[in-house]
């Protein structure tokens, strides 16, 4: 592949994102995708040949953008306080430059529940088992909740940024700046889902069996 081949490809695909993210794959056009790349829609069919084959490699794409560089960090044996406090910052402010990317995965895999398959193939999540057993343990949390703890913690992190209308009508209400209390998200997150794991363990019922 020549070196204008790879600039076209990045275009199209640039193009193509911006288009599926906000339009979803029922509603873009190759017509619009093309004219948002500033090529003609031979040139873009060329390519990729039809808009299924443009919009898996979008979605693979951004599946993997959406979760893999992230689900990583709780693979490792890092301490968990450091592992959360990654998280957070580096998910947040990805969030933060890719607002649309939420709403998009999830409406695309309700259209089509097989996309499900190729985005949960970006997440080990044997590893990340691994990665958590030794909080668990430390704080007697039997594994059975370890899913929980994961939707808890991704939960704080898309919510806000999913839900941005809501809650920047409750914000508002309370005079406090949408974009001011994202940037605090970053630090009050860890320190909550923490306080959480913690607590956990002081209750009987949610200790190992």
């Amino acid at each position: 592949m020549t070196k204008q081949d790879k600039l076209t490809e990045e275009k199209i695909f640039n193009a193509a994102t911006l288009e599926f993210e906000e339009k979803g794959m029922e509603g873009a056009r190759m017509q619009d995708i093309a004219d948002r790349a500033g090529i003609n829609k031979a040139l873009l069919h060329y390519y990729f040949r039809s808009k299924d084959k443009l919009f898996l490699a979008v979605f693979d794409k951004l599946a993997e953008k959406m979760f893999k560089k992230f689900a990583g960090i709780f693979e490792t044996d890092h301490p968990i306080e450091e592992k959360m406090q990654y998280f957070f910052v580096e998910h947040i402010s990805f969030l933060e430059r890719n607002p649309m990317l939420p709403m998009f995965i999830l409406r695309e895999i309700n259209r089509n529940p097989e996309l499900l398959d190729k985005f949960m193939s970006r997440i080990n999540f044997s590893k990340i088992k691994n990665g958590m057993s030794k909080t668990l343990t430390e704080n007697s949390i039997s594994e059975k909740y370890l899913g929980h703890i994961l939707v808890s913690v991704v939960s704080l992190s898309v919510f806000p940024i999913l839900a941005r209308p809501i809650i920047s009508g409750i914000l508002e209400q309370q005079d406090i700046n949408y974009t001011d209390f994202i940037q605090q998200r970053k630090e009050f997150s860890p320190k909550f889902i923490m306080s959480i794991i913690k607590g956990m363990g002081e209750d009987i019922d949610l200790k190992n069996e």
